[in-house]
């Protein structure tokens, strides 16, 4: 079997995908942290924690960290979501060592050094100046606020201004010690490598962290139902786009109708042939970019489409976009219509895993949202039993509920909106 898995001491996992082919290993320390298990007062500190272990541990600095992946032609880096932390090399196969090693270091000791805070602190900011400057980036987070309100998964990952100026090393430091526990990590490996050889790097490198007493954490379930309903926000900004983003709330990714959601997904705005495309790009000619995107955590999510117009035309998108979301509500999508999307979603699923950091991804994010590892096979086999019917009632169930929406653009009020957005609560 190419996936094999391995539990440790102290509630660690070990996951390793087998790929013959490559020449090359990617390896992922995934921690079950990310924005939404932080108070207001630390919002931001997951995302600043990530930048922060790459200055300095108690064996590296910043610089000799660099070196050490450069000297090999590989890649170092991070990322943080709203429910995970994933810190990851990709190297060649001869340097799986290093690479864990790497990380391994980064990960459990990285020394939040004071001065290296105020340091990362001005990254950050930053980072956020320049997600402000970017409409697509910043409508992400705007729309998410306007779906899920004052419940976690609704927060932007990078914090705010204020709360990264504000956050201490004393807050960010406790929040490493407290959150990164071997009971909430996966290590996944994908590439040329055996299993056995990993276990043994894993178990050198991770060392007196695997102490015994300790069972994984168990996938996140959420924590219930989101309160409210869906809102309508305005960011009025001088630009020469117009840009929208709208939604409906959809459950999380344990709901049963997933894959039926993903065909739908799909067919609504998920390719040059989808409705939306169709209608709005290709028919019209009223926007460039226009697609829709489904967004799914552990006990919620969302449906969403995006587009971005000259404001003359931005009426037209919304009733556009509002004609044929109620339309498939009604009549749903067609045969044809459902026959394509599955085929897009096959192909896109085994085309995006033809390299070993992307088996690495799929691995790991496994393993951490669902316990097991679920083979390409069971999920094309997934897809390949979405019928029309389970479609169509997946629209009729989400396209019904009250719509979310985020506006970006030179619109001054909410009544010089379109109406169909007027009639969102504010």
């Amino acid at each position: 079997m190419a996936v094999r898995r391995t539990a440790l001491p102290g509630g660690l996992r070990v996951v390793t995908e087998h790929i013959p082919s490559v020449r090359s290993a990617a390896v992922g320390v995934w921690v079950n942290v990310g924005s939404r298990d932080e108070g207001r007062s630390v919002a931001g500190a997951a995302h600043f924690l990530e930048h922060l272990l790459f200055k300095a541990t108690p064996t590296r600095t910043a610089v000799e960290i660099a070196q050490a992946v450069d000297a090999v032609g590989g890649e170092l880096n991070a990322f943080t979501s709203r429910e995970h932390t994933c810190y990851y090399a990709h190297v060649l196969d001869s340097d799986l060592e290093l690479a864990v090693d790497l990380v391994a270091d980064v990960v459990l000791r990285g020394r939040c050094l004071a001065e290296d805070v105020e340091i990362e602190r001005d990254v950050v900011l930053e980072e956020i100046a320049m997600r402000d400057d970017d409409p697509e980036d910043t409508l992400g987070d705007v729309f998410l606020s306007a779906m899920f309100g004052e419940h976690p998964v609704g927060r932007p990952v990078i914090g705010t201004v204020e709360s990264i100026s504000e956050m201490t090393r004393a807050q960010l430091h406790s929040f490493h010690v407290r959150r990164y526990t071997p009971d909430r990590m996966v290590v996944a490996v994908a590439g040329n490598v055996d299993h056995d050889d990993v276990v043994a790097l894993v178990r050198e490198h991770f060392g007196p962290r695997l102490m015994r007493g300790r069972s994984p954490v168990p996938p996140r379930k959420g924590t219930g139902r989101v309160q409210g309903r869906p809102s309508l926000q305005l960011i009025s900004r001088d630009a020469e786009q117009t840009h929208l983003s709208l939604g409906v709330r959809a459950p999380g990714r344990h709901w049963e109708q997933r894959w039926a959601l993903s065909v739908l997904n799909s067919a609504l705005g998920g390719g040059l042939s989808s409705r939306l495309f169709q209608q709005i790009r290709e028919t019209r000619g009223l926007a460039y970019s226009v697609y829709s995107t489904v967004d799914t955590f552990a006990d919620s999510g969302a449906l969403s489409i995006y587009a971005g117009c000259l404001p003359e035309r931005f009426d037209e998108v919304v009733r556009v976009t509002t004609d044929v979301l109620a339309e498939v509500a009604r009549d749903g999508i067609t045969a044809d219509e459902c026959r394509i999307a599955k085929g897009s979603l096959r192909g896109g699923l085994v085309l995006g895993l033809e390299d070993s950091g992307s088996r690495m991804n799929r691995i790991g994010r496994s393993e951490l949202n669902y316990g097991e590892y679920r083979s390409i096979s069971d999920t094309l086999a997934r897809i390949d039993e979405v019928t029309l019917e389970d479609v169509n009632a997946v629209a009729r169930t989400l396209l019904s509920r009250p719509f979310g929406a985020a506006v970006l653009g030179p619109v001054r009020t909410r009544r010089s909106l379109p109406r169909p957005l007027q009639t969102i609560a504010g």
